[in-house]
């Protein structure tokens, strides 16, 4: 059974009216291109109203409403299907419906089938934002993603003299002046020079353009960022080579403001929409740990924001650009200026002093105080005061190591110090030195216990983060082993959600693909959750359809129903689904690590779905394989064998219709003779070519009863072949009355099956015996014969269908070879077994057993 979908039809074609400002004419120009494609019978459809004031802007039909003009009814859109639909102003920010802009509203669109005619005035790119910024004082609000505007199968660029265009604004308090429309009009036509010249690229041979470049570009949470990320954008597209963006997370990462998180989360999400690939390291030395991704991943060029500026930063100390050309000297390291002046260095959440856990503060009072202890000892055996302060340094490691908060530690090295002082320095019992160069003591005794306690936290948080990665690979690759051995689809499923729970400790919910629908949903969650129907309400079921229908990731934390409970993604490979799964994250979004694991995971969820897959369909047709191989054997066989006794049946019949007068009664006889025997052997072809059939199909219905086995036999030796006579037949049973639950009518196929097999291949004379016997639950049939007997390399053969012993296909002897493999059916069938063996001195015996059964008394 098929459960993937598939996008089925085309996908629709989006063609941009594009200007450099409001107001040029881009909506007159798509009306009137919209006007000469109704002349030529395309169905065209205002989706929204619009806003220019020519005569085709009314002669169209309109799906808005009333109330709202300038909303797109994205469902009434997909409802009507009209063969073009008019959006005017494509980066649009909607007020309301399932996506927050209206270049989403256009992808669905298109993913529907239904062309688009739309404007887009270009200083609206997200890639062009630090240039528009320039020009105008200020970057514009409502922005769309480049590649929508890149994959745009026309856009047609419309231009009005920037002098037209600035009488035309008049006396506008928020007009440009005439300089800024220039540099706006410069940039447009750059801009739509580039998406020329991309096409251009893509149509050449990829090597001649690419040519191994590798642009990387690092992320903080520096308002400057997102300037940086536009630049490398760009100059990734200029090469069309990849582009990274690359994050290194410290170990002050956790202490980060709730402010600098943000602007950092929306650096990451400005780099995705640009198509960057997100990647995350871990370490304090930030040059070091760039400079080796740099390595590992072959980057050509790395792209910097200016690092002049002071203090500790995420992505930013002193002196970060020449460490990295002392570190990559053979790398292209491009410093991008900050317009913005002094931007801040992220904050680490310092408005409020950091709290102390109570059993942080014991454990270090309990440490000092040993370390005390200790030192009290030494003082006391003469030892020098050298060695007691390598135990405060030792104790103060001790104390980073065993507690959670990094201030521990310098509290820790500081009364390290005080403790020294008071108690092991004259005078003793108080804070003051005698000696003046203790205070060289104290300090290097300080800087040592800090360092050392510095660098024990942070080994320990790198320990921690190593512990974490490795679980989390762990876990990864108990996911793919517990993939492989699933047996089936739903499995799959299961195994796939239990193990984002584990990953993730959110809940899952997985939706299954059959033909094009949903089935019903399985819900894991986690050791903290409470069962609930609020992810299988009518709302989020309309997420998980959407994304079936879209491909496309949809839910909490994205612009498509952004308010959903899940973030819901396809189980996909390629453009083939075989699953919806929905993560709670309305509350919590997931981290870009986290994004990436659940990526990796859906992978291999899919992986397996679609092996699962080819599987299913090698063994299909490995089925069919096989069952045209039966047929051809069996049309082989009937071809030769039903021409035999058919043309035997019609020369016979013919002989004695037209001669009849001439032949003797004896002649006549043994005519009609071998009339009556090719008949029979049709009849008895017949049978079991239905009986087969109806094994084939699964419609073999046992008729149980309990039945006296010596009848059974009787009833079968009045049906065998008539050449019996010419054999010494007889029956041997051990017991008077051998009661057997069975089919009678089959069993009685089967023994008539036996013996004719019994005569066929032994010859003349032989003798025959049919024996009966009881063992436990079950009643042994067999028939032996004194004849040749069947070669040791033909019994494991002998009861496959179309197999027969003297030619393993059918023969001269007439032989169809289904007689012994229908015998193994209806033996199988009544939970007994056939088997073959060599009869001694010569011949073979056939044996099968079936159910005993037993007389039931009815008082």
């Amino acid at each position: 059974m098929e459960t993937a979908v598939q996008p089925e039809g085309r996908a629709g074609k989006l063609t941009i009216f594009a200007g450099y400002m409001s107001g040029i004419g881009t909506a007159a120009a798509m009306l009137r291109a919209a006007d000469r494609a109704r002349q030529s019978g395309t169905d065209v459809v205002a989706g929204a109203a619009i806003s220019c004031e020519c005569p085709e802007a009314r002669s169209f039909e309109g799906l808005w409403q009333a109330e709202n003009p300038e909303r797109l009814d994205l469902d009434a859109a997909l409802r009507r299907k009209p063969g073009l639909l008019l959006v005017e102003n494509l980066a649009y920010r909607n007020q309301e419906g399932r996506h927050k802009k209206r270049h989403q509203d256009v992808e669905e669109l298109l993913n529907a089938g239904i062309d688009v005619f739309t404007t887009l005035d270009i200083p609206h790119l997200e890639s062009l934002q630090d240039r528009v910024a320039a020009i105008l004082g200020s970057p514009v609000s409502d922005r769309i993603p480049d590649r929508v505007f890149d994959q745009a199968d026309r856009v047609e660029l419309v231009d009005m003299d920037p002098r037209d265009l600035r009488e035309q604004l008049g006396d506008w308090d928020a007009a440009p002046t005439l300089t800024q429309l220039s540099a706006l009009r410069e940039l447009a036509f750059r801009r739509c020079a580039d998406r020329i010249s991309q096409g251009t690229r893509e149509g050449r041979q990829q090597a001649e353009y690419r040519a191994g470049e590798h642009i990387l570009v690092c992320l903080s949470s520096a308002a400057s960022n997102a300037k940086i990320i536009r630049t490398a954008a760009r100059m990734a597209g200029a090469f069309c080579c990849p582009f990274t963006a690359l994050f290194v997370e410290t170990g002050d990462f956790p202490r980060m403001a709730a402010q600098d998180r943000d602007r950092l989360r929306a650096n990451i999400h400005l780099a995705q929409q640009l198509g960057a690939s997100i990647e995350t390291v871990y370490g304090d030395d930030i040059p070091d740990q760039i400079a080796e991704f740099a390595r590992v991943s072959g980057v050509t060029k790395i792209v910097l924001g200016r690092s002049g500026i002071a203090g500790r930063m995420l992505f930013r100390r002193p002196l970060l650009t020449e460490k990295l050309i002392a570190l990559l000297p053979e790398l292209d390291i491009h410093i991008i200026p900050d317009s913005g002046g002094g931007a801040a260095p992220p904050r680490w959440s310092r408005p409020q002093p950091p709290s102390l856990p109570l059993r942080d503060l014991t454990k270090s009072a309990g440490l000092l105080l040993l370390a005390t202890l200790i030192g009290w000892l030494f003082y006391h055996l003469g030892f020098t005061e050298a060695n007691i302060i390598t135990v405060y340094i030792l104790s103060v490691m001790l104390i980073a190591i065993a507690t959670r908060r990094p201030i521990c530690s310098f509290l820790s090295s500081v009364a390290s110090v005080l403790i020294f002082n008071f108690f092991f320095t004259e005078p003793r019992l108080s804070l003051h030195a005698y000696d003046s160069s203790y205070a060289v003591t104290f300090l290097i005794m300080f800087a040592a216990a800090w360092l050392t306690g510095s660098l024990a936290a942070r080994l320990k948080a790198l320990a921690q983060k190593s512990a974490q990665v490795a679980w989390r690979t762990r876990v990864l690759f108990e996911t793919n082993q517990s993939l492989q051995r699933a047996k089936d689809r739903p499995e799959i499923l299961n195994v796939s959600a239990r193990q984002l729970v584990k990953l993730f400790q959110r809940d899952v919910v997985v939706y299954q693909a059959e033909h094009g629908e949903l089935a019903e949903p399985l819900i894991v969650y986690a050791e903290d959750s409470r069962p609930s129907d609020v992810y299988v309400s009518e709302q989020e079921r309309q997420v998980a359809r959407w994304v079936l229908n879209n491909n496309r990731r949809a839910g909490a934390a994205t612009e498509t129903f952004a308010d959903s409970r899940c973030l819901y993604l396809s189980i996909r490979t390629g453009e083939t689904i075989y699953g919806v799964v929905g993560i709670a994250a309305g509350e919590k979004p997931l981290d870009d690590f986290e994004s990436s694991l659940l990526l990796s995971v859906l992978g291999e969820c899919a992986l397996a779905m679609e092996n699962q897959k080819n599987a299913e369909e090698k063994e299909a047709a490995a089925v069919l394989a096989k069952n045209e191989q039966l047929r051809a054997n069996l049309l082989r066989s009937i071809s030769h064998d039903l021409r035999t006794p058919l043309t035997s049946i019609s020369g016979n019949a013919s002989n004695l219709l037209s001669n009849g007068k001439l032949f003797d009664e004896e002649t006549k006889e043994r005519m009609y003779a071998d009339i009556y025997d090719d008949a029979m052997w049709l009849i008895n072809l017949v049978e079991n070519l239905l009986s087969v059939s109806r094994i084939e199909e699964g419609r073999m219905n046992l008729r149980l009863s309990t039945e006296l086995m010596d009848e059974v036999v009787s009833e079968a030796l009045r049906h065998v072949n008539r050449r019996k006579t010419e054999y010494h037949l007889s029956v041997r049973s051990s017991e008077e009355y051998l009661l057997v639950q069975i089919d009678a009518r089959l069993i009685v196929q089967v023994l008539i099956n036996m013996i004719d097999n019994a005569i066929k291949y032994t010859p003349p004379g032989s003798e025959i015996i049919i024996e009966l016997k009881r063992k436990g639950k079950f009643v042994y049939v067999s028939v032996a014969d004194n004849g040749p007997g069947i070669p040791d390399e033909a019994k494991p053969h002998v009861f496959d269908m179309f197999y027969s012993a003297s030619n393993r296909v059918a023969d001269s002897r007439r032989s169809l070879g289904l007689g012994l493999a229908l015998c193994k059916s209806i033996i199988h069938a009544h939970n007994g077994e056939i088997t073959v063996a060599d009869n001694e001195p010569h011949g073979a015996i056939f044996t099968f057993s079936v159910p005993a059964g037993e007389v039931e008394l009815h008082e």
